[in-house]
């Protein structure tokens, strides 16, 4: 592609800080888009305006419109009486809270000027504000296959109360989440996995696969440093059901066998927000960090470091951070879903108790077997360099383009 573009980037909620594998993904394809064209971002949230936002915005994006849109009220009682309101409406409760006229008047303005080449709708969640996706040169950048993410909370859910919420939630979303993916033009997936998922529904001429990235030279420092200790870290966003479930396991199913084997090991929760469930796992060999100013020094820390989630979709960001700082991992085979890895090559995965334990156990016990599994994990992570992933995103925007300016000629 040559032609410089004009591009919509919109995103329900807040970008910044950048603390959450959603949000990685958003900021760097955005950014690395933004050195070859002209990106708008438009991001909206609810709540007081934040002035502090808004002004980062601006100097992360310049030129950026950001709005203070939706409920002023985001506390769980008012969340509550607003997902009771919509039970028997037609969009699920996570599509409709991040849906606002205001956007949604402003994004038809937008397309009835054709001010942009081509837009980005950024997760489902930003969907309903596009209001005739079918006639706009509009990418639907599914981070998730959302239905498939509600219906593992669901079937791992203890409560159950919360159990018929999220199945309901999960049937709600998979008729939704099958009408949208007809109307837009041109879907992105984040796996060859999400992808043939989503191939049940669309035409797969209409999906492209755009992979997570990572920025190697972020972890540079840690990937030259040697661990001293025999930690076990975990990285992820601490108030996310998928995470609360996987350290739960962790600490309850697989850390006792890992401790009998090797009892001065520690394991690490690094992480925004920690839940209570999460807090309560503290202990004498257990630490609860919560936010961090930075994760490249506990991943130089780290000897090991284990993604056992249970739950989940899309891709997992944190997996290859831990790669680009040569740090052997071992996941699920769940949560490395999407990846290209290779067991015993770069990376291990296991999927019971025990089996997670004693592929803890080994990359701890021995130094051979962990730096080979970091050196392979280190170049797997160089190959998916935010600045080559960018390439792949910049094409299907282009599509979407080329397939609009099509319509508009003469036949």
């Amino acid at each position: 592609m040559t032609d410089r573009l004009t591009i919509l980037w919109a995103k329900a909620g807040r970008l910044l800080p950048v603390d959450t594998g959603g949000k990685i993904r958003s900021y760097h394809l955005a950014r690395a888009l933004a050195r070859r064209h002209e990106v708008t971002m438009l991001t909206w949230y609810d709540g007081q305006r934040d002035a502090a936002y808004e002004e980062a915005m601006a100097r992360e994006f310049p030129g950026a419109v950001t709005l203070r849109a939706g409920p002023r009220r985001v506390d769980p009682l008012s969340a509550g009486l607003r997902y009771a309101a919509g039970l028997f409406t037609g969009a699920p409760f996570a599509i409709r809270k991040f849906t606002t006229s205001e956007v949604r008047a402003l994004i038809d303005q937008w397309a009835g000027e054709r001010r942009f080449d081509a837009m980005v709708c950024d997760f489902l969640s930003a969907s309903l504000n596009f209001s005739r996706p079918e006639s706009m040169p509009v990418v639907l950048f599914q981070h998730n296959v959302e239905a498939s993410l509600w219906a593992r909370q669901a079937q791992h859910e203890t409560n159950p109360v919360l159990r018929a919420v999220y199945g309901l939630e999960a049937a709600r979303m998979r008729r939704y989440e099958r009408e949208a993916l007809r109307r837009f033009r041109h879907v992105v997936a984040v796996s060859p996995h999400d992808r043939d998922l989503m191939s049940a529904d669309v035409d797969p001429a209409r999906i492209t696969v755009v992979p997570t990235g990572v920025n190697v030279d972020q972890f540079a420092s840690a990937a030259g440093q040697e661990p001293s200790g025999p930690t076990v870290l975990f990285l992820g966003s601490m108030d996310w059901e998928a995470n609360i479930d996987g350290v739960e396991w962790m600490a309850e199913s697989i850390w006792p066998t890992v401790l009998a084997s090797v009892p001065d090991a520690r394991f690490r929760i690094v992480g925004r927000n920690p839940h209570g469930r999460v807090l309560r796992l503290a202990g004498p060999s257990i630490e609860v960090t919560g936010a961090v100013p930075s994760v490249t020094e506990y991943l130089a820390e780290a000897q090991v470091v284990v993604v056992p989630l249970r739950i989940g979709g899309g891709t997992r960001l944190k997996i290859f951070e831990a790669m680009a700082a040569a740090r052997a991992v071992v996941s699920t085979s769940v949560g490395a879903e999407g990846l290209p890895v290779t067991h015993g090559v770069d990376l291990l995965l296991a999927d019971d108790p025990d089996a997670f334990a004693r592929a803890v156990i080994e990359v701890l016990r021995t130094p051979d077997r962990r730096r080979s599994l970091g050196r392979a994990a280190l170049a797997l992570a160089r190959e998916h360099d935010w600045s080559r992933v960018a390439g792949v995103m910049e094409q299907a925007i282009d599509r979407v383009r080329e397939r609009s300016s099509d319509a508009g000629r003469p036949g």
